[in-house]
């Protein structure tokens, strides 16, 4: 990777360059738009505060499957703007009957695709959370959708916007690392032991579990109440917050804080995807996986590594989910691009370290992130409506966030499969391997069509 390719134009320039414009107040017109939510957990209501911070939203609908997520997430738009949404369960029924301008989408990664394709075809701009989708087949057909109807559609990669990740980016495309011949993204995290199954469990009467699973897989219930403080990942079960570790729902860690990494190295570098992929993992830590009608683990890797092959550097992504500690400079996560003049150390909540080859002093730059749970969804929402009213693509658009979430999906599927792909980025198809072909995409349960 040399300076010119790191020196070549984007679309980010322009696109931070608006941040300072109208982001907390209506425009000079007064405009606001009407803006529902689908998925009103955690994350989707750190996305509608910011949404109704903005001053220029006004918030029109609400849905979600679980009554104890989506009563409370009502209550507190109404307290804060007075608006008064009203509830759905299903989002086809909130499309028909609010026709919103703007959808955020922020449910769990199995149902990504469908209501952000829906919301497209209605009319709507969408904010869609990060991983685009649960499978690469479903992702296509987001990208397919935005392009064909026009529409603005910004992924929740929100690091994009983050002050010390922009500068990071400035610093490495300056040639200041040098050459870069091997990036390495990693997450060290958890706890240690074997995962001990949770029971089945009735399904709260307040909760449509059939529509929570939808396309995917009908699994036992098991889970807790999302109105309780939340007691972490080993003791929680599927819903709420706790899908990311089953495979039928999300694609482990790789999918959740991988893609983040993988997208800042795609928007660093320039490149657009690996040529080959080979990943390896297993759960010599948790244990073989449960399911049974009586009770179930999670069936994610406890530890995965992948390596990647690019056009110009290597890539390599280590996780695991015991052995947590700070060995990792304090970062839980992070990434080091190894140049011809240094390392350059990413973290997230820890900014940015970069490390001199000659043996002078390091430079440093702490981060600058927001409450609550430290993000910069403001920014990126800044950036989103300011998209919609010039025409132009988000920094984060469905295209970039697509090629970064097939990283994670393409690591995954090696670990499916226990072999190397070779990826034909421009085709978006597997070399020479049909069954690793077929699993691009996944048959939906009965009463769901998989996206075309």
């Amino acid at each position: 990777m040399n300076r010119r390719t790191f020196l070549h134009g984007s679309l980010a320039a322009g696109a931070l360059s608006t941040f300072g414009c109208n982001v907390r107040g209506a425009d000079k017109a007064g405009r606001k738009y009407r803006t529902a939510l689908v998925g009103a957990g955690w994350w989707g209501g750190n996305i509608i505060g910011e949404a109704m911070a903005s001053g220029q939203c006004e918030v029109v609908g609400l849905c979600d499957v679980d009554r104890r997520q989506l009563d409370p997430a009502v209550d507190k738009v109404t307290k804060l703007t007075g608006d008064q949404p009203r509830k759905y369960r299903d989002y086809r029924e909130l499309l028909a009957r609010e026709k919103p301008e703007i959808v955020i989408v922020a449910t769990p990664d199995h149902w990504h695709a469908l209501p952000a394709i829906a919301a497209v075809k209605s009319g709507a701009h969408v904010y869609v959370d990060k991983p685009t989708a649960h499978t690469i087949g479903e992702s296509q057909a987001m990208v397919k959708a935005a392009r064909t109807h026009g529409r603005v559609v910004q992924v929740g990669t929100h690091r994009r916007t983050s002050p010390h990740m922009i500068h990071a980016r400035e610093f490495i495309r300056s040639g200041k690392v040098g050459t870069i011949g091997m990036i390495r993204c990693h997450l060290n995290s958890g706890g240690s032991g074997p995962e001990v199954p949770l029971p089945t469990q009735p399904v709260p009467p307040e909760l449509d579990w059939d529509l929570w699973c939808g396309p995917a897989p009908l699994r036992p219930f098991n889970g807790g109440d999302p109105r309780q403080p939340d007691q972490g990942a080993g003791t929680r079960g599927i819903h709420p917050r706790g899908h990311r570790q089953y495979l039928d729902y999300a694609n482990g860690s790789l999918g959740d804080i991988g893609v983040h990494w993988f997208d800042q190295v795609l928007w660093i570098t320039g490149e657009k995807w690996p040529r080959r992929v080979h990943s390896t993992g297993g759960r010599p830590v948790k244990g073989k996986p449960v399911l049974t009608p009586q009770e179930q683990t999670s069936d994610a890797p406890d530890h995965q590594v992948v390596h990647y092959t690019f056009e110009r550097f290597t890539m390599t992504w280590e996780s695991r989910l015991f052995g947590g500690n700070d060995s990792e400079k304090g970062d839980v996560a992070g990434t080091n691009f190894y140049g011809t003049k240094g390392t350059f150390h990413l973290g997230f909540r820890g900014g940015w370290t970069f490390y001199p080859g000659d043996g002078g002093p390091p430079q440093h730059e702490a981060a600058k992130l927001n409450d609550p749970d430290g993000q910069n969804i403001r920014e990126l929402w800044a950036d989103f409506l300011e998209a919609i009213k010039t025409g132009r693509r988000p920094i984060s658009d469905i295209e970039e966030g697509h090629r970064s979430t097939n990283c994670s999906l393409l690591g995954m599927l090696s670990y499916k499969l226990g072999r190397s792909i070779e990826w034909d980025g421009a085709r978006e198809t597997i070399i020479g391997d049909a069954a690793a072909n077929q699993l691009l995409r996944r048959d939906y349960r009965k009463g769901w069509e998989y996206p075309v």
